[in-house]
């Protein structure tokens, strides 16, 4: 009954959100004569922060629409290339006129961006694609909000997101011999379970791996995200969390944890400074600050832009990587799509070079986590620089922002044509 309740108080305040935004444009007109009125630019502020706090948040795009590359202006398409029930490989494509860069972008490497489904869309991650797309063919998993897919597509299992990893790897590596992997997050666990099993069976693996800020050993500096989990039951869970998707969605029944929850969850983590970026927000527009203004608006379109997550999926998540922790005892077992249970063991990659990538303060994913990868590939041998601590960046600043830019992306980039010639020199 909370996601119908929930829905309900959505669609009362949605017109009141819509009537607050016009009022604030007819208060904020120069042109309008209650913009003449007393107090106007604070009435205009008022009605902007109640349009932003009721309104609804779309998926969001991702926008990019060129990157320069040698000096040159790319322009960029964005592509579905391959379509799931419950995912998108989403590709931007790189075009120019030059010849010069046009060899150039032939010559670099596949990069296979696999975006976390843990609440947030994957254009989360636009600050990495955009950079990445400057040296690299960038393709990204953009997950599915699972309200709209319909009951008749059937469930999402936490298999089924190791199975769609391990099929957008072969699917790239039938157009370009190989790839490499970058996983943000959440997905650290799933991609070395799809590339583990893809070396156990003995198939070709990505040239290399490069794992950020992901929970793959969770009992390491634990963080409140981590405690949450192991101080519930997985029946808690289930009976707090789990709600039915309401009728006026496509996938209505679906059992799933609400994005409305795991917002709300997001904001309990650090609710005065939400607080005190809403005020900011409000003085800025009294002041007419509109540089700051629009730096609140990008990151809370974002920020408040969430889907929801199929509850086997989500269920299997905290149980396999936050309670059991079954990747880390080595007694995870995974079902492929023919119905064959096969246990992950990342002792068997062999030809794939590997990168971990923490940041210090990382709330979420705590010191240690990543680079407990290392200590599961025995088989991979350990290199100085394989792993990385992002001085005074938290977990947000490993992927997006000026630590991105300028310290990460760089050591990543390097990583990576390394491993590219290094996997050449052994052809």
């Amino acid at each position: 009954m909370l996601y119908q309740i929930y829905e309900t108080n959505r669609s009362l305040i949605e017109p009141f959100a819509e009537m607050a935004n016009a009022a604030s444009q007819m208060y904020r007109d120069p042109l309008s004569p209650m913009s003449q009125m007393p107090m106007a630019k604070r009435i205009a502020a008022a009605c902007a922060l109640f349009h932003r706090m009721g309104k609804d948040y779309e998926k969001p795009q991702f926008g990019i629409r060129a990157v320069e590359i040698n000096g040159q202006r790319v322009a960029i398409d964005e592509r579905v290339e391959l379509e799931k029930p419950f995912c998108e490989l989403r590709r931007f494509k790189r075009y120019s006129d030059d010849p010069q860069t046009l060899e150039v972008l032939k010559t670099q490497p596949a990069v296979l961006l696999v975006a976390p489904l843990s609440g947030h869309y994957a254009t989360l991650l636009r600050d990495t694609v955009r950079a990445s797309l400057q040296d690299h063919k960038v393709y990204i998993t953009d997950w599915k909000n699972a309200r709209t897919v319909p009951l008749s597509e059937g469930e999402f299992h936490l298999d089924d997101y190791v199975n769609y990893v391990q099929d957008f790897i072969r699917h790239m590596q039938r157009l370009y011999g190989n790839c490499h992997v970058i996983s943000v997050c959440q997905p650290t666990v799933p991609v070395l379970a799809a590339v583990s099993l893809m070396a156990s069976r003995g198939e070709k693996t990505p040239i290399s791996m490069t794992m950020m800020g992901g929970p793959i050993d969770a009992r390491r500096s634990p963080t409140a995200v981590n405690g949450l989990a192991t101080s519930k039951s997985h029946s808690w869970f289930e009976n707090n969390v789990i709600y039915r998707v309401p009728a006026n969605y496509p996938g209505a029944g679906r059992r799933v944890y609400p994005g409305f929850l795991q917002h709300a969850g997001f904001v309990a983590m650090n609710p005065d400074r939400h607080v005190n970026s809403h005020l900011d927000y409000y003085q800025d527009l009294i002041k007419g600050d509109q540089s700051s203004v629009a730096s609140h608006r990008s990151f809370y379109d974002e920020y408040n832009a969430v889907l929801d997550m199929d509850a086997d999926y989500y269920l299997e998540t905290i149980k396999t990587v936050f309670q059991d922790f079954k990747l880390i005892n080595g007694i995870w077992d995974v079902r492929s799509p023919d119905g064959q249970i096969e246990r992950v063991r990342p002792q068997d990659i062999r030809g794939t070079r590997l990168q971990t990538v923490e940041g210090e303060l990382d709330d979420i994913s705590g010191s240690g986590q990543t680079q407990a990868a290392h200590d599961l590939c025995t088989g991979i041998g350990r290199r100085a620089g394989d792993h990385y601590e992002v001085p005074g960046a938290g977990h947000y600043g490993i992927f997006s922002g000026r630590r991105w830019r300028e310290q990460v992306y760089p050591h990543v980039r390097d990583f990576i044509a390394e491993s590219g010639r290094a996997a050449a020199g052994q052809a």
